[in-house]
């Protein structure tokens, strides 16, 4: 009759242990505008064919360089901070187990055999001399079943927060893609930059030895000359300082990556680079909500809930079982032989009556989803910030470097015309001193805006939770 009872029990449990006293998720909403921003600044996103197919985008048909998708490849399987995410994700996983696995009876079986040799004293003729013992139970310690969901709640806060931790790992992903990318970006423009610089260290020898004529021969004075040297030395510097960034662009390069990353993979300049796919945000922010950052939160945020049932599940009372199958024989086959053995049941209840903590509890994860939903809600409108940022930077960058190649263009005709000037004696070596340096600070602005317009295609990628799978 026990038996039955015990199997009833079980059939109650499983039933309710559906019931939850978690209150009801619904998502919070968003406290951002509808549509991204518009204006002079951006672009015309209203034209935008949508976000869905920007953001499911994987990196291979963003990024479109092969030699960049090369260094990516290496640096996906080999970062070491991409890897720790990684190993994050299996500890919440089996973190996740281990709380389920509390919805289930730990079902113990134990056994024992023994062989006692006997006095000839103790025993009559005709029975043995050694007396064999065997015996096994079978049985389950402490099972609590979940009435009111309290471990079915714990167990729904650790399954958000492995989900958590995988939109972590994907985000992480997606800064290591989008980082790679930047440095080689960054990498190309310092060498274009070094170029630049030997190329000015050319033309300014040449100058230099041009005015030395000059001067040999009393045409020129000792100020041209030492305005001549004056770019010549500015020129030096900038090549020692070029140098060390191209080296240390080239060091971030094999730390992302993992290893050495080959000669032959490296841009020459920014020229040499293929840019990266445009990409436009689409008609909705609600595209941003499929953010890797924004899921997780959203994940943290459904945790909270979970822990608020698992808070109020503690007032109720707790059911456990302790149950256990028991035999005995002098006989091994005997432990196989039905009715030889014990049964065992015993129900525990505990009621509780008061318990401050309990209250408390109660009340700390009632602030914590408060919080979580306040991080939840900022998280969203940082993405909007930064989508924002990213859209004013591509309206506006194609118009500025497009003026700063015009601009560059004067400056080298005015550099021309003043050199030119200089040599037929009709102006000094100060005016082809200040066109020279226009020109060569004008052309590293270029450089700079050129670079500036790539990484921020990059950025906006990267901000808009572009697939990095």
């Amino acid at each position: 009759m026990n038996r039955h009872l015990f199997f009833l029990l079980i059939g109650i449990a499983l039933f309710l242990s559906g019931c939850s006293l978690a209150p009801k998720y619904t998502r919070p909403e968003s406290p951002i505008p509808e549509s991204w921003p518009t204006g002079a600044a951006y672009k015309d996103t209203q034209a935008a064919t949508g976000a869905s197919t920007d953001l499911e985008s994987k990196w291979r048909e963003f990024f479109i360089d092969k030699r960049l998708q090369e260094i990516i490849e290496t640096a996906l399987s080999n970062n070491r901070d991409l890897r720790l995410a990684a190993l994050n994700v299996e500890r919440a996983r089996a973190l996740y187990g281990i709380q389920r696995a509390e919805l289930f009876p730990a079902v113990n079986a134990t056994g024992a055999g023994g062989k006692q040799r006997l006095s000839s004293d103790l025993i009559s003729p005709g029975d043995p001399r050694t007396m064999e013992q065997y015996s096994m139970n079978l049985g389950i310690a402490s099972w609590e079943i979940d009435f009111f969901g309290r471990i079915r709640s714990l167990k729904d806060q650790a399954l958000e927060k492995y989900l958590a931790t995988e939109q972590a790992r994907r985000s992480a992903q997606i800064a290591l893609v989008s980082e790679v990318a930047r440095v080689y970006l960054t990498l190309a423009a310092d060498r274009e930059n070094l170029k630049l610089a030997q190329s000015t260290l050319e033309t300014q020898q040449a100058a230099y030895s041009l005015v030395q004529k000059r001067y040999d021969v009393g045409l020129a004075t000792g100020l041209d000359l030492r305005r001549a040297q004056t770019p010549l030395d500015a020129a030096r510097v900038d090549i020692g300082r070029y140098r060390q960034m191209v080296a240390q662009d080239q060091n971030a390069l094999n730390l992302l990556s993992g290893s050495p990353t080959p000669e032959e993979f490296l841009p020459v300049d920014l020229s040499s680079v293929t840019p990266p796919k445009e990409i436009s945000p689409g008609l909705s922010s609600e595209a941003l909500l499929r953010r890797p950052d924004i899921v997780a939160a959203e994940h943290r945020l459904k945790g909270a809930y979970a822990f608020i049932g698992a808070a109020r599940a503690a007032f109720f009372p707790r059911i456990s079982l302790t149950t256990s199958i028991g035999t005995a024989s002098d006989d091994l086959s005997g432990l196989f032989k039905s009715g030889s053995g014990t049964w065992n049941f015993a129900p525990q209840i505990a009621i509780p009556i008061f318990d401050a903590r309990t209250w408390a509890a109660l009340r700390v994860s009632k602030a914590d989803r408060k919080i979580v939903l306040t991080q939840y809600e900022k998280a969203i409108q940082t993405a909007f910030r930064d989508i924002a940022d990213a859209l004013a930077v591509q309206g506006t960058m194609d118009q500025r470097v497009s003026a700063q190649q015009s601009l560059v263009n004067a400056v080298a005709e005015t550099y021309r015309l003043s050199n030119k000037r200089y040599t037929k004696g009709i102006d000094s070596y100060l005016s082809v001193l200040d066109a020279q340096r226009s020109l060569y600070a004008q052309q590293q602005v270029l450089i700079a805006l050129r670079l500036a317009k790539l990484s921020n295609q990059v950025r906006l990628y990267a901000v808009l939770g572009g697939g990095a799978e």
